[in-house]
């Protein structure tokens, strides 16, 4: 079936789960037209987060941007389709689920003076097997009615007993909460963070649930006072008339801004490890971190840009200015099985 027939079924097949039993000559055909002038997206972004820039491209370069977006399973259909996959270049978030393709072969090193010059060495692997686009912090969204401005400042503090009974979070094991627990692993090594972890359980308000809105919901409900979550949930829940009041309800503090930084992670690209359109793939990728789309990707997402100079939206930056942690997300990266270990040891969505 040729893509643009795939794509004429509707936009609610692209929000299944992408099977894993796909035979090569089935993957090959999904995504026919091994031209030059077309390069085949495999997206773990929505449609309609990406759709603007994959326009922008096509509209400077001519090159035709096919697109399937995957909600899960992504690494298992490039494994199933092997060398016959159609992928030229992948997009996902965080750097657990960039490392996940990575670790298992599914990607290719991409050399671009380009993507080097742009992206800061902190936020891209240092072989070019994938690169960060954009960046979010993780953030405490708190009270602005039952918490003091400057009251809470740093992560360190989450622990502090005066919290007791007021902190929710999603869990500890979703992969937002990992990369974070796996960055204070590499400051301050398992048995601190351990401690931490065992402290800030005893500070929560009700078992981990729920997604990162979900957490600011219940601050503005009074459940608890300090919740846990990615700045970009701030933009989606002030753009949404359902969740304005949550958002009304809490002020952005970017923890540790004032010593070895917040902590940020990535949304990424990646070139597909048998990418039949290399150099269509290369130049997109190389576009991605154009200052046009460096703005428009963040302004549609309500994220920070990766690349220096380019400015941030006017309503990213009424969350405030911050110094986000210059530690390599590969190094994170390095320690997120010990995180995971940790969160299980401490019991802490028990």
């Amino acid at each position: 079936m040729k893509l643009t027939k795939l794509m004429g079924l509707g936009a609610a097949l692209f929000t299944l789960a992408i099977p894993v039993a796909v035979t090569a000559s089935e993957a090959a055909g999904e995504m026919a037209g091994e031209v030059a002038g077309e390069v085949n997206v495999y997206s773990y972004r929505q449609p309609n987060l990406v759709q603007p820039l994959f326009d922008g491209f096509t509209a400077k370069t001519g090159i035709k941007v096919n697109t399937v977006f995957a909600k899960k399973g992504m690494a298992e259909r490039l494994a199933a389709e092997g060398a016959n996959s159609p992928a030229d270049v992948i997009l996902t978030v965080d750097i657990g689920r960039l490392m996940d393709v990575t670790d298992r072969g599914l990607v290719q090193p991409v050399a671009s003076d380009v993507l080097s010059d742009a992206i800061p060495a902190n936020l891209r692997d240092a072989d070019g097997q994938w690169f960060g686009l954009t960046t979010r912090a993780r953030v405490m969204f708190v009270s602005k009615d039952r918490v003091a401005d400057g009251a809470i400042t740093d992560y360190e503090q989450l622990a502090d007993p005066q919290w007791k009974g007021r902190i929710c979070t999603r869990s500890g094991a979703h992969a937002y909460n990992v990369a974070l627990i796996a960055s204070l692993v590499a400051h301050w090594g398992e048995a601190k963070t351990m401690t931490w972890l065992k402290a800030v359980k005893e500070n929560l308000a009700r078992k981990p649930q729920g997604n990162d809105r979900a957490q600011v919901k219940a601050v503005a409900a009074g459940e608890c006072d300090i919740a846990i979550g990615n700045t970009y949930y701030m933009g989606k829940m002030i753009n949404n008339p359902d969740q304005k009041a949550w958002a009304d309800a809490v002020r952005v503090v970017f923890p540790n801004s004032d010593n070895r930084g917040t902590h940020v992670n990535v949304s990424g690209m990646a070139m597909a490890k048998h990418a039949p359109h290399k150099d269509a793939a290369r130049a997109l990728m190389e576009y991605l971190v154009s200052d046009e789309a460096q703005a428009l990707y963040a302004e549609q997402n309500y994220e920070y840009p990766v690349k220096a100079g380019v400015a941030w939206s006017d309503l990213v930056k009424s969350w405030g200015t911050f110094k986000g942690d210059e530690l390599s997300l590969s190094k994170i990266a390095d320690y997120r099985k010990k995180a995971i270990v940790l969160v299980h040891l401490t019991g802490f969505d028990n």
